[in-house]
């Protein structure tokens, strides 16, 4: 190899390097973030996220059912919608955990 094709590639390994040296360091970001709340809180804000969707669905509703003007039917479809999804979403997520959980129990030591 000449030594202009050998200072090429090692300039390009060098940017390889370094490249994956900071996309480390956002992997290492990403996981402190995420470990510092832990799997069960995640959980938990996920719930709540369920919980708010629904609750703001049925107040939209109850406006509606008022006969409140400032809110509009397709308003209070599009948001009973979104928590119809987001509690299906939450019940998949229940079957997958224990799904799992059942073959963990499973398994032989």
């Amino acid at each position: 190899m000449s030594s202009p094709a050998i200072q090429a590639a090692l300039s390009q390994m060098q940017s390889m390097a370094t490249q994956a040296g900071s996309d480390a360091a956002k992997g290492q970001q990403l996981t402190a973030s995420v470990g510092q709340g832990g799997f069960a809180s995640e959980l938990q804000n996920s719930i709540e996220r369920i919980n708010q969707l629904k609750q703001a669905s049925d107040a939209k509703l109850e406006a509606f059912q008022a006969g409140d003007p400032n809110v509009a039917l397709n308003d209070v479809m599009v948001d009973m919608q979104k928590a119809s999804v987001a509690f299906e979403m939450g019940v998949q997520v229940r079957n997958r955990l224990v799904t799992a959980y059942k073959d963990i129990m499973n398994m032989q030591v």
